[in-house]
C-alpha cells in the first residue's frame, strides 16, 4: 500500500513556496524589466544561476552556511531558534531559491512586452507606482503569471538533489516524494517506485497540459 505522506508534503512544500515565489518575484520581476542600473547583469545572473548550478552544489553550500557548527548557522540558531538543515524550514528557503527563476523569467518577459503607453497613461491619470503594478500592469500579464506560478509549481515538485543535501530524508518532515522514489529504488522496490512516480507524472502532466489549453502556447514561447 502506498504511503502518501511523501506526496502530501511534496504539494505542501510546492504550494507553499509558489505562493511565497509569487510574493518576491512580482517586485523583483518588475524591477528587472524597467530598470537601467548597472546591476541588473548582476541580479539577472544571480537569479538565473539555479537554471545551469548542479542542485547538489547549491545544496552543499546551503548546508555548509546553516549548519549549526557554522557561524551563520550558529547566530540563526542562537537569535531565531532556527535550525534550517534537515527541517521543512530548509527545505522551503531551498526551494525559493532554487526555483527561484522559473517564477522571475516568464513575470520579467510579460512586463518586458507590455508597451510602455500602458504603464505612463497610468502615471498621467495619478495612479502611484504601488497601484500601477497591481492594478494596471498585473492585470495585463495573466498568462505570464500563470506561467510562472506552474513553472515554479511543477519544478518544486520535481526537486530531488537540494532537496536531499539540504533536507535529508527524514520520514514526515524532509521526505519529499523524489526521495521516496531514491528510496524505493535503493531497495528494488520497484512497485511502490512506480506508484509515486505515475502520480507525479500524471499530476505535472496535467497541470502542464492546462497551461497549454489556457495560455494558447504562450507557455512554449516564453521558455524557448
Amino acid at each position: 500500500m502506498i504511503d502518501w505522506t511523501p506526496l502530501i508534503l511534496t504539494f505542501k512544500l510546492a504550494f507553499i513556496t509558489t505562493v511565497l515565489l509569487l510574493i518576491i518575484a512580482i517586485p523583483l520581476s518588475y524591477w528587472l524589466a524597467y530598470t537601467k542600473s548597472r546591476v541588473k547583469p548582476l541580479i539577472e545572473t544571480l537569479v538565473s544561476m539555479p537554471l545551469v548550478l548542479p542542485p547538489t552544489v547549491l545544496g552543499f553550500y546551503m548546508l555548509i552556511a546553516f549548519s549549526p557548527s557554522n557561524a551563520f548557522g550558529s547566530w540563526l540558531d542562537e537569535w531565531f531558534g532556527l535550525r534550517l538543515i534537515f527541517s521543512f524550514e530548509g527545505l522551503l528557503l531551498a526551494s525559493i531559491i532554487y526555483s527561484l527563476p522559473f517564477m522571475v523569467h516568464p513575470l520579467q518577459a510579460g512586463f518586458s512586452n507590455l508597451p510602455n503607453n500602458l504603464k505612463e497613461a497610468a502615471y498621467v491619470l495619478g495612479k502611484s507606482k504601488t497601484a500601477t503594478l497591481f492594478m494596471v500592469l498585473l492585470p495585463n500579464i495573466k498568462k505570464a503569471t500563470i506561467t510562472g506560478v506552474v513553472l515554479a509549481f511543477a519544478h518544486t515538485i520535481g526537486e530531488f538533489g537540494v532537496v536531499l543535501m539540504i533536507g535529508g530524508n527524514i520520514s514526515g518532515k524532509t521526505k519529499v516524494a523524489s526521495i521516496a522514489i531514491y528510496d524505493e529504488v535503493e531497495s528494488l522496490n520497484y512497485d511502490a517506485a512506480n506508484n509515486y512516480s505515475l502520480i507525479l507524472f500524471a499530476i505535472t502532466f496535467i497541470i502542464l497540459l492546462m497551461v497549454y489549453l489556457i495560455n494558447g502556447g504562450y507557455f512554449k514561447r516564453i521558455v524557448s
